[in-house]
């Protein structure tokens, strides 16, 4: 296993910290990079906005006609991907014979479109109320509509258009962000945020798509959560879209997800509001280096002790995250419960201070991938 040995992790961690101080401060030194500048109160970042690149003419892929029916969009999305062979009853005892196609896809439209059932009866030929109801309720169970959808998002992978706007062909590059609903209905996952909707209560829809525009996750909870422990989420969800760099903003950001995310192979590398009151950190290995000539300089020592004792059931929580025993939200709703700060999370964090060092120093340095993160 990579992680097994703790103190070689810290040790190979080490080594790659201290080098990305030298080599950022060297190029910031060299003037390499000539986006940084230094004023009393530290340090100020430019990104230069990215060249757009002109693409070659594409194919006509789409007939003469201008307008193609939703139902024949479906029908073709099916015949590739076959969606629809993933709604099953839910019920496998008293197993009902599954409904035809255009039931299943005139329930797809009524809701997807916002038109309801009992509408889209009334607007359709050949289509009753109640057969309907009876393919929502029984068929469209969150289990099976989640891996219909992956089959889409795999069908869609696969074709050449969308890649055309990967920057590398070798990683793909996801991103997460969350928007405010007010509700106005009773509502399990509602609750009050004065800051987005005063004395009314709301919903955070936190949605995941890569570079690709692949929109491949989404999930609703309480506008009064932080969005970081659901970044986890959403990179474990599935395994039709392998996420090798995530970016968020500052509201999906936290030390404790800098460790986990990096723990199940993945770069998180939020945009960070206000990155200059970061705090750095380094080992205490290196506390004796010469730092004079240095830049950007740490203001913490890494706790490698508290990680190492710890080492073992950071293990335990991310094979549990690995396993999707637990989603990682709730697990750290449950870090978060405790009246003092659970061993476990203090040491989470320290582990993901060292991440988020080496990550806001890669950052500093390299405008190509600050200039993807703001894309």
């Amino acid at each position: 296993m990579v992680f097994a040995e703790p103190k070689k992790v810290l040790s190979e961690l080490d080594e790659a910290l201290y080098r990305q101080y030298e080599i950022t401060n060297k190029h910031i030194l060299d003037g390499v990079n000539p986006f940084i500048s230094f004023n009393k109160n530290g340090f100020s970042l430019k990104t230069p906005k990215q060249e757009e690149v002109e693409s070659e003419d594409l194919q006509e892929f789409f007939p003469e006609r201008r307008y193609v029916p939703l139902l024949e969009i479906l029908a073709t999305v099916n015949r590739y991907s076959g969606f629809l062979d993933e709604l099953q009853n839910w019920q496998q005892r008293y197993h009902r014979k599954k409904p035809p196609l255009k039931t299943f896809y005139a329930a797809i439209i009524g809701l997807g479109c916002e038109i309801g059932t009992k509408k889209m009866a009334r607007i359709s030929q050949q289509i009753v109320e109640s057969d309907l109801d009876c393919t929502v309720n029984w068929f469209f169970s969150p289990e099976g509509l989640h891996s219909a959808n992956d089959r889409i998002t795999s069908l869609i992978s696969r074709m050449g258009l969308p890649n055309i706007y990967r920057r590398s062909q070798e990683q793909l590059h996801t991103s997460s962000d969350g928007q405010k609903f007010e509700v106005c209905r009773d509502s399990l996952n509602a609750n009050y945020s004065f800051k987005y909707f005063g004395k009314g209560k709301g919903v955070s829809v936190y949605s995941f798509i890569d570079e690709r525009n692949l929109l491949w996750h989404s999930v609703v909870f309480s506008a009064a959560e932080r969005e970081s422990a659901y970044v986890i989420d959403g990179l474990m969800h599935n395994d039709v879209v392998k996420s090798d760099i995530h970016s968020m903003d500052s509201h999906g950001f936290s030390e404790a997800i800098f460790g986990a995310t990096h723990m199940v192979e993945v770069s998180y590398a939020p945009r960070i509001k206000n990155l200059k009151h970061q705090k750095l950190y380094i080992f205490r290995s290196r506390s004796n280096v010469d730092r004079s000539s240095w830049k950007i300089v740490p203001s913490g020592y890494i706790k490698s002790d508290l990680i190492e004792q710890n080492w073992e059931d950071i293990l335990r929580l991310i094979a549990t995250v690995k396993m999707k025993e637990v989603t990682a939200s709730d697990l750290f709703r449950r870090l978060n419960s405790y009246f003092r700060q659970h061993p476990l999370y203090s040491a989470l964090k320290a582990f993901g201070r060292i991440i988020k060092s080496i990550s806001i120093l890669r950052y500093i340095d390299d405008v190509e991938l600050r200039q993807a993160i703001e894309k």
